[in-house]
């Protein structure tokens, strides 16, 4: 979390054109550019994920809890945006974040069993509303939220094994939401947006294992994946 908001910060100072759209006076960049009905452009990003997780026998002991190893991963993109008002925008934002988490059971006295590496790769099909304030010269806050389907390529949802041959199973399906916000920047020739956001997933993402006394999923209630994207806009 702290490396990806450090990334954000540096892009973010290090862009002289950017900073110099909070003159006073500015020159205005690309006026009609939000008039227009539809807007597209595409984002580049990365990401965070983590799980979150809740046991049926909850003794209060961390030692307990399956331990979640986030690392950074990497998101691309396409937008559409349909104008509503000067205030209002709906978007799609269908894209591809790839992910890789590892996840450490306890109770077990080997590596092989008590280690699991979860890759995903998610295809993502957001649809979010924007709300923005009045433009101020050449830049633009706003809000964004909503809902998305994400189907995960790596989930092994169809396979015949389980933990016990060392194979960890998950839903195709994810069903989200989205919560985020963001700074719209007017250059020249073109709009850049940093933006970071939020993503929760609202289903149970876990496939038990066919044992139902597995050391590995009968004590999980549910697993939802909890994520959060830095993403450069360019429209």
């Amino acid at each position: 979390m702290r490396k990806l908001l450090f990334i954000f910060l540096v892009m973010f100072l290090g862009s002289r054109p950017l900073l110099a759209q909070f003159n006073e006076k500015p020159v205005l960049n690309i006026e009609n550019k939000d008039k227009k009905f539809l807007n597209y452009g595409y984002y580049l990003g990365l990401n965070r994920y983590g799980f979150k997780f809740n046991y049926k026998n909850n003794l209060g002991d961390k030692n307990t809890d399956v331990q979640v190893l986030k690392s950074t991963g990497f998101n691309v993109g396409l937008i559409g945006e349909m104008r509503v008002n000067e205030f209002l925008d709906v978007r799609i934002e269908p894209g591809l974040a790839y992910t890789a988490r590892t996840l450490g059971f306890p109770g077990f006295a080997e590596e092989r069993d008590a280690i699991r590496e979860v890759k995903s790769t998610y295809i993502n099909f957001p649809l979010l509303l924007k709300v923005n304030t009045r433009r101020i010269g050449n830049w633009k806050p706003f809000i964004v939220g909503g809902g998305s389907a994400s189907l995960n390529l790596g989930s092994n949802e169809d396979s015949l094994d389980d933990n016990a041959s060392g194979t960890f199973r998950m839903n195709k399906w994810v069903y989200n939401y989205e919560l985020g916000f963001g700074i719209d920047f007017y250059l020249e020739y073109f709009k850049f947006t940093p933006s970071i956001r939020g993503v929760f997933a609202l289903n149970n993402e876990l496939i038990p294992d066919d044992d139902p006394n597995s050391p590995w999923t009968s004590n999980i209630a549910s697993m939802r994946s909890r994520g959060i994207f830095i993403n450069l806009t360019f429209e």
